[in-house]
């Protein structure tokens, strides 16, 4: 309970992104994707996984992705935070008419503290990462010990039991592209 007069301090809470691109320059969009982020009233940017060159899932007839993750703290909710996300990639003149088809940035939420979001546009934690090697390599690099909310199993955990075999490539190394935000 709050004194009254006194306002409540904002809820913080660690999340995980996923981030990728296939269009252009892919790993210049990412990287910029992510100074938007930061920049995000209400986000810290804590880390950024290293970028990987992912086989496309889906429609597999389009340019290979790069991918990646990222870890932040955040005061927003996740629905605020959901916002601000998708304003990023319309920022970046992304249109959602097709599935699965090319694109300039796609920012997911893929964890949101250990909540379990059901709602209408809002599904947390991303219902098909446990599915998706392009999402679990780079979220393995900052979080193998998370716990899967709605599975009771580790990232790690979830990498082990993967059967998606589509190619994922190192491209830049986290110590690597880990330098361009540090000085936030």
């Amino acid at each position: 309970m709050t004194a009254p007069g006194r306002k409540e301090a904002p809820r913080l809470c660690t999340a995980y992104i996923g981030f990728g691109s296939n269009m252009g320059d892919p790993l210049a969009n990412c990287r910029l994707a992510l100074e938007h982020v930061r920049r995000i009233a209400g986000v810290k940017l804590l880390r950024c996984s290293s970028f990987y060159r992912t086989e496309p899932v889906g429609f597999r007839n389009q340019e290979w992705f790069v991918n990646g993750a990222a870890e932040i703290t955040t005061t927003l909710s996740a629905r605020e935070l959901l916002a601000a996300l998708l304003e990023v990639e319309k920022n970046f003149g992304r249109q959602r008419e097709t599935r699965w088809a090319p694109r300039t940035i796609d920012l997911d939420i893929l964890f949101f503290g250990q909540e379990i979001i059901r709602e209408e546009g809002l599904t947390i934690p991303h219902p098909e990462l446990q599915q998706r090697r392009f999402v679990l390599t780079p979220l393995m690099e900052l979080a193998p010990y998370l716990i899967h909310p709605v599975y009771c199993v580790s990232v790690t955990g979830l990498m082990g039991r993967l059967e998606d075999e589509s190619k994922v490539e190192l491209v830049e190394p986290y110590e690597a592209n880990g330098q361009w935000f540090a000085d936030q």
